[in-house]
């Protein structure tokens, strides 16, 4: 893992893929965050004061300060110039400057994710563990039925997190392709082997238009409360390397 002070430029490679996280409670400092607000657009200020709850509003703040600095990491583009778009089925996008570089973001309560890549498509998913006793009733309607199958003869004991390691996995596959709801969730199933995940499987129904030499997936553990999922597309045999980055304060 590597932590990264802000004016500190970074090299991505062809075949590298950049894991950046922070934990929104450790930015606090009130002009920090002016500073973090003051590089956002009109239009993200009003986005992220449409939120209810105080700490929503962090978040959704820290996440947009955390991909313009992190993009100016790889450029000499400073954070408050980078403008956004999204694709057709509302994909965040870099709009201008043109660049090469690929994100993917995701934020739950305790942590944000931005995975970063150049000229290959990414995404990127992590959810609470604490959540997952929740969402064990959305497998039998959203999951593969060999992937509902397998968690059915889980012990109960591990469902809850062996559900959210196909949750996670799933995101970051319908993040990483940019076509939102219009991949059914039933369309595509994970092997998951027994112990080491690294050597994630994916398989595709006729449903989907898609190779499965065409991805690589990651899925790990961040401390004890969130688990972490990457998708990266590849080029050819060789893998994609994954390089985890902790991004400190101050952001801006």
């Amino acid at each position: 893992m590597t932590t990264a002070r802000n004016d500190t430029r970074v090299t991505l490679g062809g075949r590298h893929a950049h894991l950046w996280w922070i934990r929104p409670d450790t930015l606090t400092d009130p002009a920090e965050l002016a500073r973090g607000r003051a590089l956002l657009t009109d239009d993200e200020r009003e986005k992220t004061d449409r939120f209810r709850f105080a700490r929503d509003r962090h978040t959704c703040l820290i996440t947009r300060v955390l991909v313009r600095t992190t993009l100016s990491r790889y450029c000499d583009i400073p954070p408050a110039r980078w403008r956004f778009r999204t694709n057709d089925h509302a994909r965040p996008e870099i709009g201008t400057p043109p660049s090469t570089i690929r994100f993917n973001l995701s934020h739950t309560n305790g942590l944000i994710v931005c995975l970063v890549s150049r000229g290959r498509e990414v995404g990127v998913d992590v959810e609470s563990l604490n959540r997952a006793n929740r969402w064990l009733d959305l497998a039998e309607r959203f999951f593969a039925p060999r992937e509902a199958a397998v968690l059915r003869r889980v012990d109960a004991s591990e469902r809850p997190t062996r559900f959210l390691e196909y949750w996670t996995l799933k995101e970051a596959y319908v993040k990483a392709r940019g076509l939102g709801l219009a991949i059914p969730l039933t369309g595509f199933s994970f092997d998951l082997p027994a112990r080491a995940l690294d050597d994630i499987r994916i398989r595709f129904t006729p449903a989907i238009d898609d190779d499965d030499a065409r991805w690589q997936f990651t899925l790990e553990r961040f401390g004890r409360d969130h688990l972490v999922a990457t998708a990266v597309q590849r080029d050819g045999p060789e893998p994609v390397r994954i390089t985890l980055h902790e991004a400190v304060a101050p952001l801006a």
